[in-house]
Order: structure tokens, then sequence, then C-alpha cells
């Protein structure tokens, strides 16, 4: 076997997984942008419910063909748009979820200063 040949077929796998990874970390973002209420984006102030599954489904779709094209490409996972789709799902998984999250959940009876008790 030729080395270059050998080398493009670990670049294409290394490539796939990295492809395969986004489109979960983006697949993750929208279903999770979805479970929520719209109400509890306003109420943390970080836009809206739209605005973020607009964001991540977007995100999510050039993650699709990024792994159709098998992580390479002009929509591969290290291209212009592969970066900004992990990003803008990075952004909500990383900031917006937690607010949201506890937003959603509500006060509870039973919250204390440092935690439930």
């Amino acid at each position: 076997m030729d080395g270059k040949l050998m080398i493009g077929y670990v670049e294409t796998a290394v490539y796939f997984v990295l492809a395969l990874v986004a489109f979960c970390l983006e697949a993750w973002a929208f279903f999770d942008c979805l479970r929520h209420k719209a109400n509890a984006f306003e109420a943390v102030s970080k836009r809206t419910k739209t605005f973020w599954l607009a964001l991540t489904g977007g995100a999510l779709a050039i993650g699709a063909l990024s792994l159709y094209a098998g992580g390479g490409g002009g929509f591969g996972t290290l291209g212009l748009f592969g970066l900004a789709a992990v990003t803008a799902a990075s952004v909500y998984l990383a900031d917006v979820r937690p607010a949201v999250k506890d937003a959603g959940r509500g006060g509870s009876r039973n919250m204390g200063p440092y935690g439930p008790w």
C-alpha cells in the first residue's frame, strides 16, 4: 500500500469522526432548545426561542451537510461554515442552556443560599 494512500484514508477517517462529533453536538443543542418553553428564554434575557431555534437548526443543517460530505469539502467540519456551526451550538450549550434550565425549573421552597436542602 502506498504511503500517500494510507495517509489519505487516515485523514478521511479523522475528518469523519470530527464531523460526527460536531453533528452530535449540534443535534443536542437543537433538540434541547426545542424542549424548553419560549417564556424561559425571555425570563433570563437570552434572546428568543425562535432565534436560538434558527441558529441551532442552521448549525444542525450544516453539520448534516458536513457529515454527508465525509467531513471534508466546502462545508467541512474545519471549514468556515463548520466552525461557525459548532461555535453556535457550543454557545447555546455553554451559556443559554444552563440559564434556561434553571429558569424553567422555577423557584423551589427547599432552596438555600448554597443549594437545595
